[in-house]
């Protein structure tokens, strides 16, 4: 169910982020960092919502990257101490039996 939300409000993020750039196509001067030019605010908004959708996921991939190495660390450390318990168990037996 998380998903679907997820799903719908991006739909509707798209949805309403279209309808205010195609009532925005007048032209507009713009001041790039080493240069100014004209362009259709139209480009400047898709522009400025793409570069946004960039940054977020470059952020929250080196986020999510970090957290999926901290899980396979504690998997492995979970892993090694229950193979401790059992060759702790597996001795204990032995050492019964004789």
């Amino acid at each position: 169910m998380k998903g679907q939300t997820y799903v719908i409000l991006t739909i509707i993020f798209i949805i309403v982020i279209s309808v205010f750039a195609v009532l925005n196509v007048g032209a507009v001067e713009v001041n790039y960092v080493f240069w100014r030019g004209s362009s259709p605010l139209i480009f400047v908004i898709l522009f400025s919502v793409l570069l946004g959708g960039i940054l977020t996921t470059v952020v929250g991939s080196k986020k999510y990257f970090r957290l999926k190495r901290e899980n396979k660390q504690l998997r492995e450390q979970v892993n090694h101490k229950e193979l401790d318990e059992l060759n702790g168990l597996n001795k204990d037996e032995d050492e019964s039996n004789k």
